[in-house]
């Protein structure tokens, strides 16, 4: 989190406290690790808020002002159009004029309805104007909330008088009032999810005014939305089966938290409850009361069968061992930094599991620069900064660590590894000239080509 942490390389020497007799009397220490930790805390959450909510912004904004446009188009449709009046009218005049002219006598109704007493709006019509202005209060709330999103942010970041202690513990009961009545709930998952509860009834009400123009346009325009619809859907149940998925929405997290609270559908699985209860309890079928199978299972049982059914839903996520050998991978691969490659081939003698080793080693890109590593050894380590000792010592150092690694890599994938490892082993310890070198390194790419 802060420069310490990020380059522990460089990190000041650190004096083991003792118990200070009164809270916060150790030379402010404990208070100076504290308030980085909260003000980087503050940060990440109110920076965070704040970019979602100016993206909201514009986004809403520009949404409204689609949602005008078709609403102009839409509106008039409601009522009747003026034109037709006033072309009833200059028809009976015509009619008047034309007796007039001719010099006949004929009666012309002159209290004849106009079309206007007789419009009735479509009943589509009216459907899609109703949800295009739905949509239009959907986006307006939107952008008032992010706008008073905006001013929480604000009072939330605002910092009194007093001193550091009363600042310290003012900001903290902010921050405790901020989870009490869920800030980040609310303008995380809440306002986008009304922007979005705006877009789709747009989208709905788009198609129905194009089905009320032509039928084939709306066919047209609505499979894609239909598509981007289900691709909305799809994406928010690959982040509940995939808890790390990136494809994170309030959709996703409403459905995270109904999969876990399954309690509203244990009547539907009541007869599945009771099956898997009478196969934990060892009773035997004859004596199994199936009609009291529901009470004969506890609240406990009930919840494990949840627990269990979640379990298998859900994607399998990596155990630490997996995220070491990945770690590793990424720094060897990736880094040009000396010291740490120096630091990860170090760790990878560290590694003990042989699936976690195969892990390490099931990467072409892994397998190429690791050998091209131990192939020179010593020219990354003379590039070291900071090393005031023999380079030679050093040069000597990288080489075998080199060598060690790769003999347990060796070593740990299993027999047909077993010859490698047992020669770079006898070259680390017993000779490093450029020789036997050259012979490990042949022996390493004649296995990887076996």
């Amino acid at each position: 989190m802060n420069a310490a942490a990020q380059n522990p390389l460089n990190a000041p020497v650190f004096e083991f406290p003792n118990p200070p007799d009164k809270f916060g009397q150790d030379g402010g220490k404990f208070y100076h690790c504290y308030d980085t930790l909260a003000q980087e805390i503050d940060d990440d959450l109110a920076g965070g808020l704040k970019e979602q909510l100016d993206g909201m912004l514009i986004f809403a904004g520009l949404f409204a002002g689609v949602n005008t446009a078709f609403l102009a188009l839409t509106i008039p449709l409601l009522s009747a159009d003026p034109a037709e009046d006033t072309n009833a009218l200059l028809t009976r005049n015509n009619a008047i004029l034309m007796q007039l002219v001719m010099g006949r006598n004929d009666t012309v109704p002159a209290d004849s309805p106009l079309p206007s007493t007789a419009f009735s709006p479509a009943h589509d019509i009216f459907i899609i104007n109703a949800l295009f202005a739905l949509s239009l209060a959907f986006a307006i709330i939107s952008s008032f909330l992010a706008v008073l999103g905006r001013q929480w942010l604000v009072y939330y970041r605002k910092r009194g008088g007093g001193g550091p202690d009363r600042q310290r513990w003012e900001q903290l009961k902010r921050f405790l009032g901020a989870e009490r009545w869920r800030l980040e709930a609310i303008l995380d998952d809440v306002l986008p999810s009304l922007l979005q509860i705006g877009l789709v009834i747009f989208c709905i009400s788009l198609i129905l005014y194009l089905r009320h123009l032509s039928p084939t346009i709306s066919l047209i325009v609505g499979i894609p939305l239909f598509v981007g619809l289900a691709f909305f859907i799809g994406s928010a149940l690959c982040a509940v089966w995939d808890r790390f998925c990136p494809f994170q929405s309030p959709l996703s997290h409403l459905l995270v938290k109904a999969f876990h609270s399954l309690y509203w559908a244990q009547p539907v699985m009541k007869p599945v409850i009771s099956v898997w209860v009478f196969f934990r309890s060892g009773v035997s079928f004859r004596d199994w009361d199936w009609d009291d199978a529901w009470d004969y299972a506890s609240d406990d049982a009930r919840t494990d069968f949840i627990h269990a059914t979640l379990d298998r839903l859900k994607r399998k996520e990596e155990n630490v061992e997996s995220l070491e050998a990945i770690a590793l991978q990424r720094a060897i691969r990736i880094s040009d930094d000396p010291a740490t490659l120096i630091h990860a081939t170090a760790n990878i003698l560290s590694i003990r599991s042989p699936d976690a080793m195969t892990k390490l080693w099931d990467d072409d890109a892994f397998q190429e620069r690791f050998l091209q590593l131990v192939e020179n050894p010593s020219n990354g380590a003379l590039q070291l900064r900071g090393y005031n000792g023999d380079p030679k010592d050093l040069a000597e150092s990288s080489r075998r660590l080199y060598y060690t690694a790769a003999a347990h890599i060796a070593l740990s994938l299993g027999p047909d590894w077993m010859l490698l490892g047992s020669s770079v082993l006898v070259i680390v310890c017993v000779d490093c000239s450029p020789v036997s070198r050259t012979h490990g390194i042949g022996g390493v790419r004649r296995a990887r080509a076996d």
